[in-house]
């Protein structure tokens, strides 16, 4: 399965785009990241913001088989 994700230097917010269809309800935030969801807690969109802080930490525990990511 292909995500259509976005960049946005400026604010530093990476958006990944789960699925097109569907009408955004409401959305969580844990921590330095926002799920949005439909009404039917389907999630339709995630935004990981400091991204560039954020994205290698993922990376490195990944390799790592880590599963924390501070």
């Amino acid at each position: 399965m292909a995500y259509k994700m976005k960049y946005d230097d400026e604010a530093d917010v990476l958006t990944i785009i789960l699925e097109e269809e569907g009408k955004i309800s409401h959305a969580e935030e844990v921590g330095d990241i926002i799920v949005h969801f439909d009404e039917d807690e389907k999630p339709l969109l995630m935004e990981i913001l400091k991204a560039s802080k954020i994205i290698p930490l993922m990376v490195e525990s990944l390799a790592k088989k880590e599963v924390a990511v501070t």
